[in-house]
């Protein structure tokens, strides 16, 4: 009795030390935030750059003007902000096409109950694939698209602060590209390597126990992945404290940029801790250490590092969108951002709370109630800022002179599906309801409702709306419509149907599933309105592909620095400003006026 009784206190003592360290963690990291910041700030000189020996320091500020190569090598040894944000932009773009590619199979398995396209095997590899692909290789390197082609043209800055680490992090995409799909693409060729069948969650005991060396190539890109995107997160930081215009303070600051600088410090805390987790398991898989063994740390410390890494990288993916919709929604509602610095501070506040929420993913795994409570509190507490952002998003439409050109659609549309994610995602933090939905289709609705619903409708608003400053030219208006509302009408009938699955109880992960569970139909009801919804989302990205590509090459010129008649609102950015010197140093260099402006005049921007 009393060694039962001490095993209590003990168990009591170390289930209060969690959720003290819990709390102290996620204060101390907004604390060592705070400071850092403020030590950035008062460097003295920070802002200068370091002059050359027998130079002077005003000519060390102007760069030489240096023609580019031409051609392929042009674009394998540029340094250039803008065409590293381009070749981001393509990365992510065929990545996108590979893990759409994989989705399409799997749904078109799923339209009916027995497993008859393709093999379990296949389809578990194909899931693996599908959701490393869209969060590492599609959802990271468009944001870095983003954010290398305009931050420096927002904070007046001439390119990154170091251009050639901007260079080295693209470039270790490529092969993390191909080490994450090696399996897949060396298993026809009969050589022992198979796609991994891990999911992406990579749980123990599962990712150690599976002896196939395709695993082992997709850790290996991951590492590339976290460490490329670690390289993106130390330069933009240092070029949004260091490289900023004399007119560009704190307090003008873009929110884009502020959302950049945000995920970016959340880049330095999370991606070292999955390259830690991933070494283990490395070392577990081929060395017979057991850090995640039931004999030695335990499959559930796993899930404590993995997800410590996993619930920040959603507000690593989300928090950019955030910023490009507070951006870009309030130029076609003709009024500026409804409530700033609200915007800012919740932007703030989601980068640091996220990192103390991560067990609300392990509900399910037996630990201490007590602990689950601190957990689902604070998950709770955390849509606080993002309903934030959405009442300050609805306000600024609120009386405001709407203009429905495509991306302001995307935005509504973001607003839209965000708010079912979010929602969603409410019900999921409460520990009853999560017990009850943990590992079904409703989860899947939730993700995807945040990632497909809002993530990627916030980046085609700004494809459509920074495209004329990227290529001078406009896209087709009809089809960025058609690409919003078959991308709108497909999201809702992929995803809603899973909602249904979810409180019908169907598991996820699954390449089959039973008829005679639930109601006659059901199941196989809901999973061919979900595979006629997927259709229906590649059709529209077809034509997005189809639009970018052919008003790229042969769309009609813009007609001047201001496509988008911004200036008569007060809207106007230094991002066209850059646009209108581009075109006068075009004009004084020999090109001619019909280079830079349109040969007809169109009256009006709306699509």
């Amino acid at each position: 009795m009393f060694v039962m009784t001490l095993t209590g206190y003990y168990q009591n003592a170390r289930t209060m030390d969690i959720g003290i360290t819990q709390i102290a963690l996620t204060g101390v990291m907004g604390v060592l935030l705070l400071l850092v910041v403020r030590w950035l700030v008062r460097i003295e000189n920070w802002r200068s750059y370091s002059v050359s020996a027998g130079g002077s320091e005003a000519s060390h500020h102007e760069p030489a003007h240096v023609e580019k190569p031409s051609g392929l090598l042009r674009w394998i040894t540029t340094v250039d902000h803008k065409d590293i944000g381009l070749m981001y932009g393509v990365f992510a773009v065929l990545s996108f096409a590979w893990g759409g590619i994989a989705v399409i199979l799997m749904r078109t398995e799923l339209t009916t109950p027995p497993t008859d396209l393709l093999s379990a095997p296949l389809y578990n590899a194909l899931m693996t694939t599908h959701g490393i692909t869209m969060l590492f290789l599609f959802g990271t390197p468009i944001l870095a698209a983003f954010s290398n082609y305009l931050i420096p043209l927002l904070i007046g800055a001439d390119d990154m602060a170091f251009p050639r680490i901007n260079a080295i992090a693209f470039w270790l995409l490529p092969p993390g590209a191909l080490l994450i799909w090696g399996g897949l693409i060396l298993e026809p060729f009969q050589v022992g390597v198979e796609g991994a069948q891990t999911a992406w969650t990579l749980y123990a005991p599962l990712s150690v126990q599976q002896s196939n060396a395709g695993v082992d190539l997709m850790i290996l890109g991951l590492h590339l992945t976290g460490v490329s995107a670690t390289m993106g997160a130390i330069n933009f930081i240092t070029t949004i404290f260091t490289e900023r215009g004399e007119d560009v303070t704190w307090a003008n600051l873009d929110i884009f940029s502020w959302t950049v600088l945000v995920q970016s410090g959340q880049i330095l805390f999370a991606f070292p801790l999955l390259g830690s987790a991933l070494v283990m398991l490395l070392l577990d898989r081929n060395f017979g250490t057991t850090f995640f063994a039931v004999e030695g740390g335990g499959p559930i410390l796993w899930q404590h590092l993995f997800w410590f890494f996993g619930h920040p990288e959603v507000y690593i993916l989300v928090l950019p969108p955030m910023g490009l919709i507070s951006y870009i929604l309030p130029r076609f509602a003709s009024r500026r951002l409804f409530g700033f610095k609200f915007v800012v501070y919740s932007t703030l506040a989601l980068g640091v709370l996220s990192f103390g929420v991560w067990a609300h993913h392990m509900f399910a795994t037996g630990i201490d109630p007590r602990l689950r409570a601190s957990f689902m509190a604070v998950s709770i507490a955390i849509a606080i800022p993002s309903a934030v952002k959405t009442f300050n998003w609805i306000a600024t439409m609120w009386n405001g002179k709407i203009r429905l050109v495509t991306p302001m659609l995307f935005c509504i549309g973001f607003i839209a599906n965000f708010i079912i994610g979010g929602v969603t995602g409410v019900f999921e933090a409460a520990i009853p309801v999560d017990l009850v939905l943990h590992d079904t289709y409703h989860v899947i609705a939730h993700f995807h409702y945040v990632i497909m619903g809002g993530i990627a409708f916030a980046i085609f608003a700004g494809i459509y709306y920074w495209f004329p400053l990227v290529t001078g030219r406009w896209y087709q208006r009809t089809l960025g419509k058609w690409h919003f509302w078959l991308t709108m009408i497909g999201t809702n009938l992929t995803f809603f149907p899973m909602v249904l699955l979810g409180y019908g109880g169907m598991p996820r992960r699954y390449a089959g599933y039973d008829l005679t569970v639930g109601p006659v139909g059901y199941f196989a009801d809901l999973h061919q309105l979900a595979t006629v919804g997927v259709y229906i989302l590649a059709i529209g990205q077809l034509i997005f592909v189809w639009n970018l590509v052919s008003s790229w090459l042969e769309g009609r010129p813009i007609e001047d620095s201001d496509p988008w008649n911004l200036d008569e609102h007060g809207l106007l950015t230094n991002e066209w400003g850059w646009l209108q010197q581009h075109q006068e140093t075009a004009l004084v260099d020999g090109g001619s006026k019909m280079d830079v402006e349109s040969p007809e005049k169109s009256t009006t921007t709306d699509d």
